[in-house]
């Protein structure tokens, strides 16, 4: 499965560019800034382009190359756009025994899109995950805050995600 690039960008003009530069000027002279204003990017843009990176770093005067490598080093912070419903595949032992690298590659093969990857519509975004504490349910699967267990019959993954898109009409 090829890996794509949904290469948005955010207009110069957009009104959050203007709510993050507040931000950033009530913040001047203090520590951490560079992490500060990540983290209210993302929570402003839901991810952290290039573009925003460059507006950052004129705005605070820390390089483009320490704000990235902060992007990159920090599993809180998408440099692509994230879905509106995350999957969280649990990998953990209990459920990889039980079925869970099926779950995964069935989940996979019905949205179109690999781990780490957001699908087209921007709807759903996969991940695997390491353990979701949920063990004596296994094959476990999470969209949002729902939990979706046994699921060693992956035949109903596809109405699973059914639902949501249902939902999202």
């Amino acid at each position: 499965m090829a890996q794509t690039s949904h290469c948005m960008t955010i207009a110069d003009d957009d009104p959050r560019y203007e709510e993050l530069r507040s931000f950033i000027n009530s913040h001047e002279n203090k520590n951490g800034i560079a992490m500060t204003a990540l983290q209210e990017a993302q929570n402003l843009f839901g991810y952290l382009p290039l573009e925003v990176h460059k507006f950052i770093s004129k705005e605070t005067g820390v390089p483009i190359a320490e704000l990235y490598g902060v992007t990159t080093f920090y599993s809180q912070f998408n440099t692509e756009p994230r879905g509106k419903h995350q999957i969280q595949i649990c990998m953990g032992t209990a459920c990889y025994v039980k079925g869970a690298q099926k779950v995964l590659d069935k989940v996979s093969e019905t949205l179109g899109v690999g781990v780490g990857m957001t699908t087209p519509d921007q709807l759903f975004t996969v991940n695997a995950a390491r353990c979701l504490g949920c063990c004596g349910l296994s094959p476990v699967m999470m969209i949002d805050d729902e939990v979706y267990a046994n699921l060693a019959d992956v035949s109903e993954i596809p109405a699973i995600l059914d639902r949501y898109r249902e939902k999202a009409q």
